[in-house]
């Protein structure tokens, strides 16, 4: 056989296994993902560190500041146009504390069965059950010990729970010290941890350049087949703030399909970039993800939520933005 011939065999045969491995891991079928632009409301958004965001039911959300001065959540109502999906208008209804200091809240899902919010924080790297009148219920997901202690910005940044699934979902900002991936823990309605997986991240765009990069997973969706949709997002500074940027990443990875405690799988769906230079200022720290509604032609509105620093210095916005996803 012919050196080009071998070649061939061998790329076929790869072909194969790299078929067969995706159609194992991914067996349902993925999404085509459309982008649609980002929009702020500043007549009706107070300025925040908004980082974290959960439907509530007729058109109204709770999301989560991590930065607010006790802890708790806000409230807001987001129209969604119906034929373009794009949001045309978001409003502040009001903040609800449990009146006990914020814990750098990061994550927030609605727990349908008991009509309760459980919030993550980095600060303790717990995640707590609140009433919807933002009251501390007592009650919490039972975080690993190794989890507990990590820290402070290597925690539990993101959040999700499907009462289809039955499950919550949560997973580490970053690698643990003297890891070299995430930690993705999934847990029962009975609040109990009941798997663990590992999550490698994307490495970063910006290893040799001036400036500060910040880098990991900053939110999670929880679909109703059991797959996940992953936001992946990496903040460079610059060092005199001119070109920085932020780069998303949407995967999708399918836990149930996977062997616990292997490495995931992910699909890349969508990505996009904003900037900061002299003729754009549209830089978006996404942090919070949530499922919006469905459209009457049958795409599923994936809803995101912008971390500003409190409008930093006037020139970051409170962006949401929404994503179409088409089965």
């Amino acid at each position: 056989m012919t050196m080009n011939k071998r070649l061939l065999v061998i790329a076929v045969l790869l072909m194969v296994v790299i078929h067969q491995v995706t159609a194992q891991i991914l067996p349902d079928t993925t999404f085509l993902v459309e982008g649609l632009p980002q929009h702020h409301f500043p007549s009706s958004v107070p300025p925040g560190n908004y980082s974290g965001i959960t439907p509530l039911g007729n058109n109204r959300y709770a999301v989560v500041d991590d930065k607010a001065a006790t802890s708790g959540f806000h409230v807001f109502t987001m129209m969604v146009d119906s034929v373009s999906g794009e949001l045309t208008d978001v409003r502040h209804e009001g903040f609800r504390s449990s009146a006990i200091p914020n814990r750098d809240e990061e994550g927030i899902a609605l727990f349908t069965p008991d009509s309760t919010l459980f919030i993550s924080g980095e600060h303790d790297n717990e995640v707590l059950e609140y009433s919807l009148a933002g009251q501390l219920t007592g009650r919490r997901l039972d975080i690993p010990t190794v989890i507990r202690q990590a820290h402070a910005n290597q925690g539990l940044e993101a959040l999700t729970y499907h009462p289809a699934s039955h499950h919550f979902w949560t997973v580490t900002e970053a690698p643990l010290a003297g890891e070299t991936s995430q930690r993705l823990l999934q847990f029962s309605d009975s609040l109990t941890c009941s798997g663990q997986w590992r999550y490698v991240m994307d490495a970063p765009q910006t290893n040799k350049r001036r400036g500060t990069d910040v880098y990991g997973v900053s939110a999670l969706t929880a679909l109703p087949d059991g797959r996940l949709l992953v936001l992946e997002r990496e903040f460079f500074v610059a060092q005199h703030y001119i070109g920085s940027f932020v780069t998303c990443r949407l995967f999708l990875i399918d836990p149930l399909h996977t062997a616990e405690d292997a490495v995931l799988p992910k699909q890349l769906l969508y990505s996009w970039t904003t900037r900061l230079n002299l003729t754009t200022q549209h830089i978006a720290n996404y942090e919070g993800m949530c499922l919006g509604p469905r459209l009457p032609d049958g795409r599923q509105v994936l809803i995101l939520v912008a971390d500003s620093q409190n409008q930093y210095k006037g020139v970051l916005k409170d962006w949401f933005k929404t994503l179409l996803l088409s089965d």
